[in-house]
Order: structure tokens, then sequence, then C-alpha cells
């Protein structure tokens, strides 16, 4: 993980903060922003990725989503993750909203084979700032945000490093400039009389004129310089020929530039005649120095469109050669290019048959994570079962020992109460008090018959849950008895 350095501005300085602290860690802690949606995955679109360095599957694409409700109470929902989210020990149901409270425990995933606890377990609790901002993990779109810089920073650099070549070997914008300062100077020099200002009025026009053709030329000049750099890289890299014919096109339009300019200083020349001829006889010296600048600077363009005719011939040149070689290196790099394209299809395969079999290792932890899961949720579904079958027991002793006539030794038919609290079947009873008018347990006298009409409800229900011989053989004696009866 990287320098939490850029989580958060300088104006969240202070206070306490809701957070999720990883166990056992001083770092990567999970910030809850106020008013944010947090979402946590191995994907790119969530507010914090992790990747697992032991078994990368573990933790979904998007895997739970943490936010506040409109009490401001943070809840945390488990995204349909493959291994789950377990709060205070209790997995979640996917989709459902479950509230967090400071102390609870968060477990993402499931503890792999040989190990206790899982490896992203947090605790959810509220910090000071300056406490919780060294062991912040940086989010998602940071990270990201910090490899885009690290590409514009290499491409800008690259493009400084053909930066220099782009000045070419013209000086043309630098002698534009000494010469018209030189010139100025003279102009500006005559602060007194009439005769110093009637000049100036009448050149400031043509030195406006000259200042839109010398950024002309800059702009001009300059990238055709740098195509030059780039030609000499792209002959050496065999590249496309259309881009020496657009190189070829802009030095024709820096001819053009340069032919306007010399038009302007032709047009700059007649000027000063005209000046001339208007100024008295004491300025004569200034008149003949800028005559003589104007000529130097016409001569010097005249110098520069030379240069730039050779240049553009010789680029003729040679772009006829490119195109031949071009066309040659393309025969020969023909079969390289297509031993290169085998060779990287192989390393794919290989890379592709490495990360399935890495693939293949964390399904496999996975499916025994799983299969230890399922095992112990069988062992305790075979522990609810013996409890079951121990109730059972213990319900069909009490039937046997509580629930049974002592005269038949059956459970109560049409159970009968007596004075004494002693319970009998009534058809038993009354057989028995044909011979004795006595309790057949205790031997008081009897005196008064209650019929019991809890005791055969709670009969009749426990022996429907009873095997079928035994409501057979109830049902048999229940017909019985009320034949004799009758």
């Amino acid at each position: 993980m990287g320098e939490p350095g850029s989580l958060v501005t300088g104006d969240r300085a202070g206070g306490r903060r809701w957070c999720l602290r990883r166990v056992g860690m001083d770092a990567e802690w999970l910030l809850l922003e106020d008013g944010n949606e947090v979402t946590i995955g191995r994907g790119f679109g969530v507010t914090y990725q992790l990747v697992s360095k032991i078994c990368p599957l573990m933790i979904s694409r998007n895997h739970c989503v943490l936010k506040q409700n409109v009490e401001g109470q943070w809840t945390i929902m488990d995204n349909k993750s493959l291994n789950g989210v377990w709060l205070n020990r209790q997995r979640l149901e996917p989709l459902n909203v479950y509230s967090i409270h400071k102390g609870d425990h968060i477990q993402l995933g499931v503890p792999l084979e040989n190990k206790e606890n899982a490896e992203y377990e947090y605790e959810v609790t509220e910090e000071e700032w300056d406490r919780m901002y060294p062991c912040l993990a940086p989010k998602n779109d940071q990270m990201t945000g910090k490899n885009k810089g690290l590409r514009t920073k290499r491409k800008f650099s690259l493009d400084e490093l053909e930066g220099p070549g782009a000045e070419g070997p013209s000086n043309l914008k630098s002698k534009i400039s000494k010469v018209s300062c030189e010139s100025g100077q003279p102009v500006k020099s005559h602060g007194k009389g009439e005769v110093a200002s009637q000049p100036s009025e009448y050149l400031d026009p043509k030195l406006t004129s000259l200042e839109p053709s010398e950024k002309a030329t800059e702009v001009h000049v300059y990238p055709g310089s740098t195509k030059v750099i780039e030609l000499h890289h792209k002959k050496q890299k065999a590249s496309n020929p259309s881009a020496s014919h657009s190189s070829l096109a802009l030095f024709r339009v820096t001819m053009s530039r340069i032919l306007k300019l010399k038009t302007q200083m032709q047009e700059k020349q007649v000027a000063v005649l005209n000046v001339k001829k208007q100024t008295q006889k004491g300025n004569s010296k200034k008149i003949v120095k800028m005559e003589q600048e104007l000529q130097d600077l016409q001569s010097q363009l005249c110098a520069e469109q030379a240069q730039q005719q050779a240049r553009v011939e010789q680029l003729e040149k040679t772009f006829q050669e490119e195109e031949q070689h071009l066309q040659d290196l393309e025969k020969e790099q023909g079969e390289e290019d297509l031993k290169q394209q085998l060779a990287q299809a192989l390393q794919e395969h290989r890379a592709l048959m490495e990360e399935l079999n890495r693939s293949k290792k964390d399904f496999e932890a996975i499916i025994q994570a799983k299969n230890k899961e399922l095992e112990q949720t069988k062992e305790e579904k075979e522990k609810v079962q013996a409890q079951k079958e121990e109730v059972l027991s213990h319900v069909n002793d009490v039937l046997e020992n509580e629930l049974q006539c002592i005269i038949c030794s059956e459970y109560f038919i049409e159970a009968v109460t007596l004075n004494c609290a002693h319970s009998f079947c009534s058809y038993c009873i009354s057989e028995w008090m044909k011979r004795k008018v006595e309790c057949p347990i205790c031997r008081k006298d009897i005196k008064s018959q209650t019929h019991s009409l809890v005791l055969d409800n709670c009969i009749n229900k426990m022996v429907d849950n009873l095997s079928s011989e035994v409501k057979e053989r109830r049902i048999v004696l229940i017909r019985e008895r009320k034949g004799e009866s009758v």
C-alpha cells in the first residue's frame, strides 16, 4: 500500500473520525468519510482495493458496501460476495443492510486451511485524526491518479529531449529582434523638437507591421527544424514517409513567410527614403544609419531564404532515398516481425498457463475452506439431531411412567381423577369399583370421580407422534371398551 499523505487535504486536520482498524496492524486502516459511500473489493471501481497476496480470489471485485443511513448510523452490506462478510463472527445475508457500532468485528472472507483467522479482519473504531492519519490506506482512485501522473511526467520528459533540437540552425528570430532594437534606439533618442517626432510617427505603422512578421517567422521556422530532427529519428526507425512529406510542406510555408518579410523590408526602405526627404539636414546621419540597418536585415533575410531553399532540395533527395530504404526494410523485416509475433504469442500462452495454475490453486484453497465449513455445519446438525432424539426418549419415558393406567398398563383412555388425586381409565376404575370402592393405589374410599380433559388432549397429541403400531393398538382398545360398555 502507498503513502497515505494524499488521502485528504489539510482542512480535515483535527477531530475524531470513524474508521475500520485492521486487526494486529498499524497500517492499511480504512477511513469512513461522513456522507460518502465506501466500497471495498479487488476491482478497480471501488474506494479501497484489497489484493490478497495469499489468495487473490478470496476478495470479490465489489465485496461489500459501507454507508450511512438517514440517522447518520454507519451500515454494512454484503454485495453478493463469494466468501462472505462476517459481523461479530456471524455471516451476513447478501444485499441485507446491517448497522455497525464501535467495537464491532468485521471479517472479509474465510480463513484458509491451517489458519485460525482470515487475512482481512477489521475493528470498527473512532480515533483522533492525528492518531489515525499515519495509518490510513490510500484510496483506489488516488493510486490510479499517481500512475497517470507518472505516465504524464514520462511523456513530458520525452518531449523535453526533443525540445533542444527544435531550435534548428536558423537564428532568424534573434537577428530580427536585435535589428529591431537597434533601429528603434535612434527614433526614441529624439526626445525634443518637432523634427524628431515627425519620423517617429511615420515609422511606427511599419514597425507594427514588422512584429507580426517576426512572430509568423518564429512559429513556422521552428516546427520545420523540429521535423528535420524527427526525420533523422524516423530514418533510423524506418517510419512512414508521409511525415517527411508534411515536413517538406512546412518548409515551403516558411519560405513564403520569408518572402513576405522581405517585401515588408523593402516597403520599410521606401518609408525611410520618404522620411529622409521630409526631415532636416541635421538628421541625415541617423537616416543613413537606419537605412544601413534595414539593408543588413534584408541581406540576412536573403541568406536565410537561400539556406531554406537548399534545405528543401536536400530534403527532396532524402525523401526519395528514405522511401527506397523503407521498402527494402519492409521486405527484410517481414520474417523477423513474424518470428517476434510468434515468440510473443508463446510468452503470452505461458503466462496464461501460469495464471490458470495459480487460479486453480486458489480455487482449491477456497474449496477446502468451504469443505471445512460444511463439516462444521454437519457436526452441528448431528448434535441437534441427537438432542432431539434425547428429548423424544425422555417424552416416551414420561408417557410410560406417568401417563399409564396402573390397572391396565396402557395410556389413559378417558382419564378420570379420583378425590385422592390419582388418575385411571374410566373403564378400568368402573370395573375395579365392582369389587372394591377404594383407590387401587392409596386405598382411600372413592367419593368422587372427575374426567380430566387435559390429560386426554395431551395423550392424544403425544400419541400422534408415536409409531403407527401404538396408534392402532390404542384405537382397538377404545373400540373394545366402548362395545363392552354398550
